[in-house]
């Protein structure tokens, strides 16, 4: 099987271009900029990474983030992650990025935003892997600082195709964002949210009905709701989910209890993700690689979830043909 995964096309929704920071580059742009970071080695940064729910993977997440400063520390980040994307047969991936996280710092948006598209660029070009970028707000902060987030990205619209909601899900409902979003789409934004990954089904409900997404990033916690799943397969209302970092975040105890194949074969849009690899220990093929090993997945299940990814992706009718194709070539191949 691990075979099968590795040659298998790919296409990532759900991936925090900040959380791709490995600690061998953290070291390197802390170096680089003279930032003073609070370990000594980069084996002391992973064995800092033992998390017992979100938001002690966020504090860290955070303090990371300090050392990206200039945009060749963001062109940087994003091409080695392209580079993961190489390795593991993403031909297309969906970006998000923080920008909070920076101009909070300092760091203009426009730093930000022409380090990590200048690496999309060259992805396209120079490894044929395709790319969109979404802007995402920090549901810890307050609208109004999301409204101006959202000032300064009007600018570059031609570069962001949608913006998110991440961060703590909890004591943040959807409802805080509302008239941001609302906003956001009348710019010609699509919209996405994290919603039940700690939340409620509730929060997967409100994040439908008041931000009007056009996918929901985690969405595990619908399983506790059998009408809200009912739904979500007859509307193929896409849910982006992150195995590796459900089970590193104690969403689930352990990969074996993760409701991923039941989600699967209740007919929802599920996609496998893999949210701040960096982090969580793993790219799109440990992730792959994690599910198979823990669950009864065909290859058929296993490429369906790629066949999910592109029919969620936000790209074009004609490319999404394309990618199609080639899953059903590959699939065909591998049988022969």
């Amino acid at each position: 099987m691990q075979d099968f995964i590795a040659g298998l096309p790919k296409v990532e929704l759900h991936l925090h271009i900040e959380g791709t920071l490995e600690p061998e580059l953290m070291f390197e742009f802390a170096q680089r900029n003279q930032v003073q970071i609070p370990f000594d080695s980069p084996e002391a940064v992973r064995n800092a990474y033992q998390f017992h729910n979100l938001q002690s993977f966020l504090d860290i997440y955070y303090q990371g983030a300090n050392v990206l400063l200039h945009e060749q520390d963001f062109f940087d980040l994003t091409w080695a992650y392209l580079l993961r994307c190489q390795d593991d047969n993403v031909m297309h991936t969906e970006i998000f990025f923080d920008p909070q996280t920076h101009t909070d710092r300092g760091v203009s948006f426009e730093t930000v935003i022409n380090g990590i598209h200048g690496a999309l660029v060259k992805g396209e070009q120079e490894l044929g892997i395709s790319s969109q970028l979404i802007m995402c707000f920090l549901r810890h902060l307050s609208e109004e600082a999301a409204f101006t987030t959202l000032e300064m990205a009007l600018p570059y619209k031609d570069k962001i195709v949608g913006v998110g909601l991440d961060s703590s899900e909890l004591g943040h409902p959807p409802q805080k964002f509302e008239q941001v979003f609302a906003k956001a789409l009348e710019e010609g934004f699509l919209t996405v949210a994290h919603a039940g990954e700690e939340g409620t089904p509730q929060n997967i409900r409100d994040t439908l009905s008041l931000l009007k997404v056009s996918r929901v990033d985690h969405g595990v916690a619908c399983a506790q709701d059998e009408s809200l799943m009912d739904e979500l397969a007859q509307t193929r209302m896409p849910l982006t989910v992150c195995p590796l970092s459900n089970t590193k975040l104690k969403v689930f105890a352990q990969m074996q209890e993760h409701n991923i194949a039941l989600l699967l074969r209740r007919g929802l849009c599920v996609t496998v993700n893999s949210d701040d690899p960096a982090y969580f220990g793993g790219y799109m093929t440990d992730n792959f690689n994690a599910i198979a090993d823990a669950l009864p997945l065909t290859k058929d299940e296993l490429a369906q979830f790629t066949l999910n990814a592109i029919e969620a992706s936000f790209v074009d009718e004609a490319e999404k043909i394309a990618m199609v194709a080639r899953v059903r070539a590959y699939m065909l191949a591998f049988a022969q």
